[in-house]
């Protein structure tokens, strides 16, 4: 379960990874282990809780219902920040990785043979949240 120093914390720093201060962490109202990223009313994604092996992690999930054209496009435009940008992976053909500038962020996976769909994935640490 999220604390709400923690809820603070992961709200803090996604604001400051995806740049946009709008974004807001709330409980899961259906999983006391997860929690709901908002952007206006609209919930982007969810965060994880990971205790395995005495260390505590979270994970940033976020669904992108559009094609690998308009992937940078569309995050640029939904979380209003110019300096988001894809970058492909040596020998990975599944999936880039997003960055803020220099500031590496995740993985966007694809989800379907059509690439119609993806996936974002971001790993967050204990200490990455020490100084939010």
């Amino acid at each position: 379960m999220l604390s709400k120093t923690e809820q603070h914390q992961l709200q803090a720093f996604l604001r400051h990874s995806f740049g946009n201060p709008a974004l807001r962490v709330s409980p899961n109202p259906k999983n006391p282990e997860m929690a709901d990223v908002a952007l206006g009313e609209r919930v982007i994604g969810v965060l994880g809780v990971d205790d395995e092996d005495g260390d505590r992690s979270f994970s940033f999930e976020m669904k992108i219902p559009v094609e690998r054209a308009s992937l940078q496009s569309y995050l640029r435009l939904m979380l209003e920040n110019d300096k988001l940008t894809i970058k492909g992976r040596a020998k990975k053909t599944d999936s880039v990785e997003l960055n803020n500038g220099d500031d590496f962020l995740g993985i966007i996976s694809v989800d379907n043979p059509a690439a119609t769909s993806f996936t974002l994935q971001m790993a967050i640490l204990d200490f990455d949240l020490e100084d939010m």
